[in-house]
């Protein structure tokens, strides 16, 4: 078997939300990690530092590679050792044609809805801001991309919710520098294809994948919007197969978190429970 595990941190595979984590679920996970043939790629908004935290608080295995920042930058990791992926870099700079992070910041400074996360959560090809978490996203995502594109800037804008904060959030990001497309390039260099790639996610900033042709899985602690817009996004795209929603009874599993993972990647290549108790 050869499989590529892609999964975003918080709240899918983090224990970080409001629902309950099976007791067993991550160590679960780590005989995932752990069989011949599977390579392990973490997807998340986080930058390399807060990746690495969440490796140490959570007891993670190590990945070979972290597509971080939402997906604007790749790491290949060789156990503590992380080297970015430069042609990753070179490929998506050419959508803000020359501008920076501190231009973008600049060319929608005049927008009261948002406010610029902290330095932190900021890097070359992510402009991170907060707003409301009632904020009509729909009307504003729309002015905001008109007010990028007369400055000639190919940007993608993803919008999700940090429930247990109250926020929204906002990341302002190349237009191919999405979880979507980082998991693809990262399909290509590697060799990798639809049936031998499975992504697991839980808000919004996974709906580019998860309504892709790419096999994916929403975690059963998903809110109840994310699965409603990603079955009707994913219907819409004609990719309703490539879209499996966790709701438990794997190993005896609540499908929160972990266990979700674990039932997804079950249901597209069942032979893995049989690995997974032979183990």
């Amino acid at each position: 078997m050869r499989l590529l595990v892609c999964t975003d941190l918080d709240r899918t595979l983090l224990p970080n939300g409001f629902d309950p984590e099976s007791p067993d679920a991550r160590t679960w996970f780590h005989r995932l990690a752990a069989l011949p043939g599977i390579t392990l790629a973490y997807v998340t908004g986080r930058d390399q530092k807060l990746v690495r935290e969440a490796i140490n608080e959570y007891t993670l295995p190590m990945p070979d590679f972290v597509l971080g920042d939402v997906g604007s930058s790749i790491y290949v990791c060789k156990q503590h050792e992380w080297h970015p992926m430069s042609d990753w870099q070179a490929h998506i700079a050419q959508d803000w044609g020359g501008f920076t992070h501190s231009d973008i910041a600049a060319f929608l400074k005049g927008n009261p809805e948002i406010q610029l996360q902290e330095e932190s959560k900021q890097n070359t090809y992510k402009v991170s801001y907060y707003a409301p978490i009632d904020t009509n996203h729909k009307t504003l995502l729309p002015k905001l991309q008109s007010q990028l594109q007369e400055h000639h800037i190919d940007a993608s804008l993803i919008w999700s919710l940090d429930e247990p904060a109250g926020k929204g959030l906002l990341d302002i990001l190349p237009a191919r520098a999405t979880k979507r497309h980082a998991i693809e390039f990262l399909m290509e260099k590697h060799g990798y294809g639809f049936d031998n790639t499975v992504f697991s996610g839980d808000s919004g900033n996974d709906l580019p994948v998860l309504i892709s042709p790419i096999h994916s899985v929403l975690v059963h602690n998903a809110s109840t919007d994310v699965k409603r817009e990603g079955q009707r996004m994913a219907k819409a795209a004609g990719t309703e197969k490539a879209l499996y929603l966790a709701h438990g009874g794997f190993k005896g599993m609540n499908g929160n978190y972990a266990a979700g993972i674990l039932e997804g990647v079950a249901h597209y290549h069942p032979e893995i429970k049989t690995l997974l108790e032979s183990d």
